[in-house]
């Protein structure tokens, strides 16, 4: 690990950087604000490349858009997502008017992670839209404000899944991976 506060490197842990077992160092471009947070990857074993590398090159990728108002979980999320999973990244948004925009614009996605709390707007209200102009996408929320009481307002506005940002990142990856997983193999 590094202890230059300005450094913008970090240890990977064995197991998790993708193709090593002793683990790698990896650059962000700039400073990153705040602490890293590493997450264990679900069923990571040191030397594994891939949490599921008998399915991770065949399966059809799991189309992910992302409404998160933070830049910096914008993109480690994405990259954690990419770089783990058969997660494909087909678009993001910052605020609700830029996600019900992209809702409205026919893309698809097999998958929206939206967060509740955002600059502009809330992520209730794509929650709403999205459940009514895409019933078939599974729809997550990801939020540090994950109470008893925003879990079941969430899951009446068409929530599959509520998690807690700040203590289960864990249990998404492994939601996302257990999608990923369940898409139809692509034909060779």
């Amino acid at each position: 690990m590094h202890s230059d506060p300005t450094d913008n490197r970090f240890q990977v842990p064995t197991g998790l950087a993708r193709g090593t077992s002793s683990g790698a160092d990896v650059s962000f471009p700039g400073r990153i604000p705040g602490p890293l947070i590493f997450v264990a990857c679900p069923g990571a074993q040191p030397g594994m490349t891939s949490p599921s590398p008998v399915r991770a090159d065949l399966a059809s990728p799991l189309r992910c858009f992302l409404v998160e108002d933070s830049p910096v979980i914008r993109q480690n999320l994405i990259a954690t997502l990419e770089e783990l999973l058969a997660v494909q990244m087909v678009g993001t948004a910052e605020d609700e008017r830029g996600a019900l925009e992209w809702l409205r614009s026919g893309a698809e996605c097999d998958l929206m992670i939206v967060d509740i709390f955002l600059r502009q707007g809330t992520g209730l209200e794509v929650l709403r839209q999205a459940r009514q102009l895409r019933p078939e996408t599974r729809l997550v929320v990801l939020t540090n404000f994950a109470t008893v009481d925003m879990r079941k307002r969430c899951a009446q506005l068409g929530a599959d899944q509520v998690f807690d940002k700040s203590a289960e990142l864990e249990e998404l990856l492994a939601y996302c991976e257990e999608l990923s997983n369940s898409k139809p193999l692509a034909q060779p």
